[in-house]
Formats: structure tokens, sequence, C-alpha cells
């Protein structure tokens, strides 16, 4: 029985998720700049959210016209947001780029502005810089609520800025005809009765655990969280496929009861947040190894050469850090179908920028 997704929410064509693949950007450095970029703030939407949001655009608008932005690139970003929803900006963000000949290179209903409030640039390339640094902090999980009947799965692209974004979600309802629950009735009777029960819960979490194996191969998750009753847990979590052993983590949070969804959200943004972590440090340490084996570089000039001749495997920032002309090095990194990710806070890598090297480049 499988789980096909049922409700979506933001789209995710630019592989948001811990080690960004760089080539997704390639169609829109191959467009004429200049461009005008454009960055909605998400925040909590009220009952005049989509006033509030022609307000804020029209204020960028503004900007981009005082920068001497022309029209055609200013009316292809408005009528790209008048196609939403109203009071989608409010909720997800949204980050827009577009040309002077009026063509929408980049659209991605994704808040990168890391609560700086709106942004708007007119520039000979597209700033990309703070897209790309949101979208390395995110997490791709595969949430899974089950108990002893059924299943619910949910795709989230989670980050520490944003309430977690929801893709798809799907549910599995399991085929056994009888009741997973004991009854309680004495002698052969009850221990019949208490057997068909397991066979039901098993059968059951056979399902489910093939669904999941599915969504893994569909989704490409971080982390996969498996919540909800300690009974269905079980059940499940011992038919999972082998696959997911090292992506799985467990929590009791998704219960029935009230306040059950958000306190497991809370749990989900915790368990999303130490993986990101953990996958700035592991960037960090591959540098570290890549820069003792010649396979890493560090500093602005150093890795514009050795993504020049092709050599730059995974483009590097400091989170927190400013990367020495970000905009030049993303471009030449997506054209080579370079990934991304960051390294920690103090991690103190020369002009902000580092890379992990595919070979040794030929010396400067």
């Amino acid at each position: 029985m499988t789980a096909a997704p049922e409700g979506a929410g933001p789209n995710d064509p630019y592989g948001l998720g811990q080690v960004m693949d760089l080539s997704a950007l390639k169609r829109v450095y191959a467009r004429e700049g200049p461009f005008a970029t454009v960055y909605l703030e998400g925040r909590s939407p009220g009952e005049d959210a989509e006033k509030q949001t022609r307000l804020r655009w029209r204020a960028l608008r503004e900007r981009l016209e005082r920068e001497r932005a022309p029209v055609a690139a200013l009316d292809a970003a408005e009528e790209a947001l008048s196609r939403t929803r109203p009071g989608e900006e409010q909720t997800s963000g949204r980050t827009l780029v577009t040309t002077a000949d009026g063509t929408v290179a980049f659209d991605a209903a994704w808040d990168a502005a890391l609560g700086r409030g709106d942004a708007a640039h007119w520039d000979p390339l597209p700033v990309l810089g703070p897209f790309v640094r949101e979208a390395a902090r995110a997490v791709r999980v595969l949430l899974v609520v089950a108990d002893q009947e059924s299943a619910r799965l949910h795709h989230l692209v989670v980050a520490e800025e944003h309430e977690p974004a929801e893709l798809a979600r799907g549910s599995v309802e399991g085929s056994a005809v009888e009741s997973p629950h004991h009854v309680r009735e004495g002698g052969l009777s009850h221990r019949r009765i208490q057997r068909r029960a397991d066979e039901a819960v098993a059968q059951n979490a056979k399902e489910a655990a093939e669904a999941v194996g599915e969504h893994l191969h569909r989704f490409a998750p971080d982390v996969l969280v498996l919540a909800g009753a300690v009974q269905g847990r079980t059940a499940l979590r011992e038919r999972l496929p082998a696959e997911a052993g090292e992506l799985l983590v467990e929590t009791g949070r998704g219960g029935d009861e009230p306040g059950s969804w958000e306190a497991l959200c809370d749990e989900v943004l915790r368990i999303a947040g130490e993986h990101s972590a953990r996958t700035a440090e592991d960037a960090a340490a591959r540098l570290s190894e890549g820069l003792a084996h010649e396979r890493g570089v560090s500093g602005h000039t150093g890795t514009l050469h050795a993504v020049e001749v092709g050599a730059l495997e995974t483009l590097l920032f400091e989170d927190g850090a400013a990367a020495k002309n970000e905009g030049e090095l993303l471009r030449s990194a997506a054209r080579t179908d370079a990934s991304f990710a960051l390294v920690p806070a103090g991690t103190g890598v020369e002009d902000g920028v580092a890379g992990v090297l595919r070979f040794a480049p030929i010396p400067m």
C-alpha cells in the first residue's frame, strides 16, 4: 500500500538541504544581467496580509526604481507576486530574481532574509548569497507519525529561522481486518484474540514500512523522524528498510492529545538544528583534511582559481562572516556543478570563503 503525497506547501526546485547542489542555479546565471533580486521576509500573517504584502512590495519597487531598474524587471516581479495566494509571502517569505527584459529567472517561496527585513537589489549579478546560506542551513525531514493502525508521512524542510515548511504529505491506512487492540477475555479465546491483534499490528506496520521506504527514495531526506505512540513506533521501527537506520531519530511526541502537533514541531526543530550543526562541523572537518592533503583551499583568490580550472567540488562560506565577491564565486561554482555548504562561525577561513577540491589545481 503506497502513500502518495496529498497536500503540498512550497515547491522545492532548488535542492534546499545541507549540501546544496548549485547546478540548480546554473540557468539563473546563464541569463544576461543586470538583475533585480527581491527578498520578502516571512512574517506572521494577519487579516490584512494581502494589503501588507502590497505595501511592502511597493516600498521595494520604489527602491529599485531609484536604482534605475527597468519597468519590465519590476513588472515581472509584481506579476509573480500577484499569482500567489493572499498572505503566502507573509507565511513563507519569497525570493525573486528578474531580468531587464522581464524574465523571472528565479522564484522560491522561501525567506532568506534571516530576520533582516525585506530587501531589493539591482546589480550585475543576482544577489543569491543570502538564499544559498539559508538553504544550506535547511534540513530535509521525513516525519512519520505512527500508531498501530496507520501512519502519517510529512515531507518537511526545516531551518532555524522558519516554521517547518511542508512540501507534501501522505498517509497509510493498514489493511488488516482484525483490530490491533487487545480485548480482555480469558483462556484460549483471549490468546486467539491477542494473536490476531498482534498479526494485525504486524501487517499494518509492514505496509507502513513499505511506504516509508518509497518516500525515502522519493524525497531523499537528511533525517527520518519517527513519532507517535510507543506501540506503533516500535512495530514500524522493526520493519523499516536498512537505509532508514542511519537517518532515524525517534520521539514520543505526536500523539492525539491537545497541543501535540505544536510540541512535535518544536521537537523537529530541535532535531533539525542539531543535524544542521553537525553537518557544518563535518564540512569544516572535510576542509581541514583537504587542506592537509592539497584537496582544500582557503581564501577568495585560491578558491576562485580552483573553480575556474574545474577543481572545486564544494564551495564553503563561513556562517556569519562576509564572503569576498560571493556573487562571482557562486556564479562560477554553479557553472561547474559544484555544491555549496557552510562551515561554523569562528572557523576563521580567509575572506570568509574556502573550498573542498576534486583534485589539486595547477598552481597559479
